[in-house]
């Protein structure tokens, strides 16, 4: 990673198990100007058993009576199609990236010489595959959902007791309702993350809208993650909780506007600024006409742009001096 915030478009489980939609995840992806594309790789099998209840926001999206098993599975992506989205992924110029949710993809995501490693929220209480990851030595990314700060550290000992060090993780601060209500955002335990545990810091937005992932970014957010879609009335589980194409483009151009206008915090005028000076500030000036031999007074001089003259700050050195000459009104004063 940069020093600019790192732009994930979270496609996920978008392209509902269709690999050509998946395909045109990659295009408004790579359109809008994200860094990474990311998807999802899993086994459903080896992830839900079947007496796992879906999320009630996935009781909503999609079929109430089917379970969260079957609607996973729905949703897998197989080891063929990974090879050609990667292969896409670099034709359109974008980094592919995928969230491994049980070791056996984990374990082919290896095999994939990705530069970068996502663990999700729900592993993060998830030992062996915590272990696993570790391993791998190379970038992780914890996102926290659900977690408080207890969890998040037991996570980090697990992974740098394993040979990962602290500077290649980034902990997400995040929310894991979808949509999240902006009253749950808390976005400053992004900021309680970044002083417990000295990591960066970035934040993954289940929100409606983009104004919360901006705000991460103005506080300090070296990574941004957020879910996009085709067409927010797809069926299946996440699409309503996604940007449209149109407003992924848009978060991704706030937030590069957002990174030019944080700066080096050093307050001085900036180079578009610096011409204004003469034109906005003040010199003292001729409030009427001033004959030569006359003392400067309140009486005879005022303040008024522009700032060709003495500036109004030294209107005690003024004030009370014989005029060497004569001034008409409005002249800049000098002595």
């Amino acid at each position: 990673m940069n020093t600019k915030t790192t732009i994930i478009a979270e496609a996920g489980v978008n392209h509902n198990g269709v690999i050509e939609k998946a395909f045109q995840l990659i295009d408004v992806a790579s359109e809008a100007g994200a860094d990474y594309v990311k998807f999802q790789t899993f086994n459903s099998e080896k992830l839900s058993s079947k007496i796992a209840k879906k999320a009630a926001y996935q009781k909503v999206t999609t079929d109430s009576e089917e379970s969260q098993l079957d609607m996973l599975k729905k949703l897998e992506l197989s080891k063929e199609a990974h090879y050609k989205l990667i292969d896409y992924a670099k034709q359109k110029k974008i980094k592919f990236l995928s969230t491994a949710f049980d070791l056996e993809s984990l374990d082919f995501l290896k095999t994939l010489d990705l530069d970068l490693f996502k663990i999700p929220s729900g592993e993060i209480t998830n030992y062996p595959y915590l272990k696993m990851i570790s391993t791998f030595k190379k970038e992780i990314i914890l996102s926290t959902g659900m977690a408080n700060l207890s969890d998040i550290e037991q996570a980090l000992d697990v992974l740098t007791s394993n040979g990962l060090v602290r500077s290649d993780i980034t902990v997400l601060h995040c929310n894991t309702e979808y949509p999240t209500p902006f009253e749950d955002v808390n976005l400053r335990a992004m900021l309680s993350i970044r002083d417990a545990f000295g990591t960066k810091i970035g934040y993954s937005d289940h929100t409606s809208g983009i104004e919360i992932s901006i705000a991460a970014v103005a506080l300090g957010a070296t990574v941004i993650e957020k879910h996009f879609t085709l067409d927010k009335n797809l069926p299946g589980p996440d699409h309503k909780a996604s940007l449209d194409p149109g407003e992924l483009t848009r978060l991704i151009e706030s937030i590069r506007n957002v990174e030019l206008s944080l700066g080096d915090g050093i307050k001085r005028p900036s180079k578009s600024e610096v011409k204004n000076i003469p034109i906005v500030r003040k010199s003292i000036i001729a409030l009427r006409d001033i004959r030569a031999g006359e003392i400067f007074s309140e009486e005879n001089c005022t303040v008024k742009r522009p700032a060709e003259g003495i500036s109004p700050m030294r209107w005690n050195d003024v004030m009370g001096r014989t005029a060497n000459k004569a001034f008409k009104m409005d002249d800049i004063i000098e002595i």
